[in-house]
């Protein structure tokens, strides 16, 4: 038998590193996900799963679950989403694109994509503001595009 670990240690099998298990392109979107959001924290499985009512055992399959055959739950979404202390809707895209589903289109042809978390943070974040907020960003972006285009020419 094994003793409990508890939420401070870092819940991993053998001792090992939890990344060990899969080079960082070989994992998930929702690998991914946990994976910095407990790197970023200094988190367990067991403090996640603590934080969102969770089973440790849930967040820790899904954390290294390369091949997920469908997304989680609602609920396991919702609960993992209040562990990671993060939006539902990057909780919800990821478990998703772990799926084979994608939420949102590709950069432009010939550009790398790149992992943007300040961009997938205020796509995900949207859906959390008020409607007056969502004005105030929109006027926000907008006045930054403007400062940002290039001044018409007189020709």
């Amino acid at each position: 038998m094994t003793a409990h670990v508890t939420g401070d240690e870092r819940d991993s099998p053998a001792g090992q590193p939890r990344t060990a298990a899969a080079p960082e392109q070989k994992i998930n979107p929702l690998q991914r996900l946990i994976r910095q959001r407990l790197d970023e924290r200094g988190w367990s499985y067991g403090e996640v799963a603590r934080r969102g009512g969770l089973p440790r055992s849930t967040v820790y399959t899904l954390a290294t679950t390369r091949n997920l055959a469908r997304p989680p739950r609602p609920a396991t979404i919702d609960a993992l989403a209040r562990g990671l202390d993060m939006p539902v809707s990057a909780v919800r895209a990821a478990a998703a694109e772990s799926t084979g589903l994608h939420y949102y289109d590709e950069g432009p042809a010939g550009q790398e994509h790149q992992a943007d978390q300040e961009r997938e943070l205020l796509i995900a974040s949207i859906d959390e503001l008020t409607p007056e907020d969502r004005r105030h960003v929109a006027a926000l972006v907008e006045s930054l595009r403007k400062k940002t285009a290039p001044e018409p020419t007189d020709q």
